[in-house]
């Protein structure tokens, strides 16, 4: 079996291509890698939008409710003291009728 002898520029044109090969799998592998972790990234921060629109959700549920108008009077009662006014401490503006039928 004969031997063939490689000349200097074909060792360095083998070599050459073999390191290029090398750098586009490298590159590949880690193209991948990066699409696999941007992919699980993206899920992560899918769910916690949905979960902070139905925290969202809840708090305008909440707020809702503490601001309905039943609630707010009751603690005006209750808390507060407050009652309807009496029929002597209603006043009119008898000087300028056409203010008190904007403020009706």
């Amino acid at each position: 079996m004969v031997h063939r002898k490689f000349s200097v520029k074909e060792l360095g044109l083998g070599t050459a291509f073999i390191l290029l090969m090398l750098g586009i799998i490298t590159f590949y592998i880690w193209y991948q890698t990066e699409a696999v972790q941007l992919g699980y990234r993206i899920g992560e921060l899918e769910s916690r939008v949905a979960r902070l629109k139905e925290d969202i959700k809840k708090l305008e549920t909440r707020k809702a409710g503490l601001l309905s108008l039943r609630r707010v009077e009751a603690i005006a009662r209750e808390r507060l003291g407050l009652a309807d006014p009496g029929p002597d401490q209603i006043l009119f503006d008898t000087e300028n009728p056409a203010a008190a039928r904007k403020g009706s």
